[in-house]
């Protein structure tokens, strides 16, 4: 217990701020080679057909792959390791992801093939020279429409688009709350999507032993253990088999933490060539196919009495996933819902939370995974409903917040609070 509080020198930042840190792209193999990837210009296309015979054709390409190289090795997709059912029990409207879009592409920036050159340069050229004939068709991209009638469908299998649906609190206990109220302040909430930018775009290097059978994949992550597991399955062998090797990883905050199509594809790429395959983002192509995170629409309703005390609230949110859920699971949409009652006494809580496709790149948890936007959603609330009153803010939330005398307090949802002087630190803070 010596090293608690005492202000420790990290060991890191010396070859950090020497230039000496050992990222993806560091890493040179023998004989390697470099993958570019054809990427969807649409947010939703049909594909009608590929063309790679002239960028097979060019100086130092080696293969050109597609979906139809991957189905003919009986390859599989990534799937969802943790499904989450709806609240009635139903279970979750899953979709696996193709490594390469097969009939259809539901993003910008959607795979649709691979080239693998000697060269990154003759990789990229080659890239361009793939022609795909796409019919462009009708999209939705506002997560506040995804589940309107009418709305472009993603997935033939999932009309409404809503991948899962659940509820949380005591839907009796609030409607009695909105019922009773004197005052009631109801907004629409908008959270935008946010995408991480790290100082090392994402990268990946596949390497297959054909003496052992073995893959070894260099990727950055925050959970390379879980993805040694994940690839496998997708390549269809034993986890024994694949090695991933993580080594220093430029930024995560959420972007790196699940499996992305790019991993198992330069593992199988360097099977089909026999020599190392190697891809590493442009900084634009990133921010198409970086998992992003949060993208909610709210409706969040607060109730009170004449006096200003709270009642009741409740909350309908829609959460973006993107055209398909992340490996993780659902954790976007239902993460630490808790911290919607923040630190006040609202005896009653009912929230309503819907996934939803939509035509843009996948999303997952990011940093603060679902607090955030929660903590935003109450708070933006009480400014409201000072507003409303012609109140102080700060002395509506004196009036509301839990005392220490309550401790432990059970929230009107999710949490117990143990401990804790709140509204000492709203005055520390003021």
């Amino acid at each position: 217990m010596g090293y608690m509080g005492q202000p420790l020198k990290r060991r890191e930042d010396n070859r950090f701020l020497r230039g000496a840190g050992h990222y993806v792209d560091d890493i040179t193999l023998s004989g390697m080679t470099w993958c570019a990837f054809v990427r969807s210009p649409h947010a939703h296309a049909e594909i009608l057909g590929i063309d790679t015979s002239a960028a097979a054709a060019m100086p130092g390409v080696l293969k050109v792959l597609t979906h139809a190289d991957w189905e003919a090795a009986g390859l599989g997709e990534l799937t969802v390791v943790h499904p989450m059912p709806f609240g009635d029990g139903r279970p979750m409207n899953e979709t696996s992801r193709p490594a390469f879009a097969s009939d259809r592409v539901r993003h910008v920036g959607d795979v649709a093939a691979a080239v693998i050159a000697g060269t990154r340069a003759q990789a990229e050229d080659a890239a361009e020279a793939v022609l795909i004939d796409y019919e462009p068709l009708p999209s939705v991209t506002d997560t506040a429409k995804a589940a309107d009638e009418g709305s472009p469908t993603i997935w033939d299998d999932v009309p409404d688009n809503v991948c899962v649906e659940t509820f949380f609190g005591d839907r009796e206990g609030t409607d009695e709350a909105f019922t009773a109220a004197d005052h009631v302040v109801d907004m629409e909430i908008v959270i935008d999507r946010v995408t991480g930018v790290p100082m090392e775009p994402r990268a990946a290097l596949g390497e297959y032993d054909a003496d052992t059978g073995r893959y070894t994949i260099y990727a950055g992550s925050g959970g390379s253990v879980r993805q040694k597991r994940e690839i496998a399955e997708v390549l269809g062998v034993d986890a024994d088999d694949v090695r991933i090797i993580s080594k220093d990883v430029g930024g995560n905050f959420g972007t790196r933490n699940r499996l992305y199509v790019e991993f198992p594809l330069v593992g199988w790429a360097s099977r089909k060539i026999g020599r190392p395959v190697k891809w590493t983002a442009e900084r634009s192509e990133a921010h198409l196919c970086d998992y992003q995170g949060r993208d909610n629409y709210s409706v969040a309703r607060l109730a009170m009495d004449s006096d200003g005390n709270f009642l009741g609230m409740h909350v309908r949110t829609l959460a973006a996933l993107g055209a398909f859920v992340t490996t993780g699971g659902n954790g976007p949409p239902i993460n630490n819902l808790g911290t919607l009652a923040g630190t006040y006494r609202t005896p009653a809580i009912h929230v309503e939370v819907s996934g939803v496709f939509t035509n843009t790149t996948p999303t997952c948890p990011y940093r603060g995974a679902g607090r955030p936007e929660a903590a935003y959603i109450i708070e933006t609330l009480v400014e409201a409903a000072a507003q409303k009153l012609g109140r102080d803010p700060a002395d509506l939330r004196r009036q509301n917040t839990i005392p220490p005398h309550a401790m432990p307090f059970k929230t009107g949802l999710v949490f117990t609070y143990d401990c804790g002087e709140f509204e000492k630190n709203l005055t520390d803070g003021l």
